[in-house]
């Protein structure tokens, strides 16, 4: 063998070698990427869970009907509806950048209005605030995708669930604040119940102002610029790493494929399940004697629940592909509302054990919807498409929660749960149908870029 085939082999083997260790790790623009996205999750987690908490509570406070405790969620899910438009075509023209960091101003504008609108016992202020505020929700869920922009194919569930799991702390902390934000709120001459959204609003603050800081480079306009240059033309070793270059450059081939209403499905199934019985459970326990305390605690596990699984759940729709993680994610949201119909009113733990299997199901459905959404969808069409699934979610929660109040009105609460378990269990045929459908089925799992 001559020197410069030695070279040449021994030039191919480095190569081969660096590419299976930036297989098993992100690249650096990605890791920069998620650092940012994860220290504003965090933040942002806190202003989601306030709405979650007691706006159920709120309606029933100005409203005097339970049958109407059902009009908050609806409203902020609603709101998320215009959010996710909005804030997928500000991505699509400008990067994600801009349009979490707007979104998240929104969240914390509309959380002002809020407490403004307790605080003056002023009731259509308080609608329009509320539906305002559900622009924090949907950046919330819009963050996921920045995530997966610049990941490589084998690591999106990862990736994905990596911005999911940040928004664990403040999701989890900001129910047993409740308490304590109702006592600074009186403090201030302001109504308990508006003491959370006082926590939201400084908490959607400041994750504007670190996206619009330091989410540089900007994701998807990064991974645009390298799928256009492709590997021949991409920037000198050393500013961007070859990986980011391969994975955005597969995506050029991209096509829309059966997948994308797979994905869309799992998701909107599972969205307004979770929303109809998490929205009615504080009202439940309300109405059976447990104080807020109960309910924080309860629902801090569910939001826990939602998030907290997230590595779990990426792991799985890498390893085993989307299609079983979304089955799994169907049938334990069933078991969620079967659960929650059988527990004892009087039992906080059988109630928490519902509401905590009702987030798990909640998540192995998003991820895997997600992962199925992104692998199907080019990378020039990513962001506005992602922004109209994203307003299905929306809907689909918006709906589950104006029904919500009613169900439980109309036949209890065990009627809703139990429903909400029918509809769950119509992930499962959604999901086989494209697994058992030729070419229908999103790939298992890709071995590299």
């Amino acid at each position: 063998m001559s020197a410069s085939s030695s070279a040449s082999a021994s030039s191919a083997a480095t190569g081969a070698g660096a590419g299976a260790a930036g297989r098993e790790a992100d690249p650096p623009e990605q890791r920069r990427t998620l650092a940012v996205l994860i220290a504003a999750q965090t933040l942002s987690g806190a202003g989601l869970a306030a709405g979650i908490t007691v706006g159920a509570l709120l309606a029933g406070d100005l409203l005097g009907s339970t049958g109407l405790a059902g009009i908050p969620s609806a409203l902020f899910t609603g709101g998320a509806v215009l959010g996710a438009l909005a804030i997928g075509r500000i991505c699509q023209r400008h990067g994600r950048r801009p349009g979490l960091a707007a979104g998240y101003a929104a969240g914390a504008l509309g959380s002002l209005g809020v407490v403004a609108a307790v605080a003056a016992h002023h009731v259509p202020l308080l609608l329009f605030s509320l539906f305002v505020y559900g622009a924090g929700t949907a950046t919330n869920l819009q963050a996921r995708y920045a995530g997966a922009d610049l990941a490589p194919p084998h690591r999106r569930g990862r990736a994905v669930s990596a911005v999911l799991l940040a928004t664990t702390f403040g999701a989890v902390v900001g129910p047993n604040l409740v308490t304590v934000s109702g006592t600074l709120a009186e403090g201030w001459g302001i109504p308990a119940l508006a003491g959370p959204f006082l926590l939201a609003a400084a908490a959607y603050g400041a994750a504007a102002v670190l996206l619009g800081a330091l989410l540089r480079p900007d994701p998807l306009l990064l991974a645009r610029r390298l799928a256009a240059a492709g590997p021949a033309e991409a920037p000198s070793a050393g500013s961007v790493d070859t990986d980011t270059v391969a994975a955005a450059g597969a995506e050029t081939t991209a096509t829309r494929g059966p997948g994308l209403a797979t994905g869309l499905w799992v998701m909107l199934l599972g969205q307004l399940v979770m929303i109809a019985v998490m929205t009615m459970t504080p009202v439940h326990l309300d109405d059976h004697g447990h104080g807020t305390g109960a309910t924080g605690l309860v629902i801090a596990l569910h939001v826990g629940a939602m998030f907290l699984p997230s590595p779990l759940s990426g792991r799985l729709v890498d390893r085993c592909g989307p299609v079983p993680v979304a089955v799994a994610g169907g049938l334990t949201l069933a078991a969620a509302g079967v659960l929650a119909a059988a527990a004892p009113p009087h039992s906080v733990g059988a109630v928490a054990t519902a509401l905590v299997l009702l987030g798990l199901g909640w998540n192995l459905g998003l991820v895997s919807g997600t992962a199925i959404v992104t692998a199907a969808v080019p990378l020039e069409r990513r962001a506005s498409t992602q922004g109209l699934v994203d307003v299905g979610l929306a809907i689909a929660g918006s709906t589950g929660g104006l029904a919500s109040g009613a169900v439980v009105a109309l036949g209890g609460y065990p009627v809703l749960a139990v429903g909400g378990a029918a509809v769950a269990l119509l992930v499962v045929p959604v999901a086989l149908a494209t697994a058992r459908r030729p070419g229908g089925a999103p790939p298992r799992r890709v071995s590299g870029p």
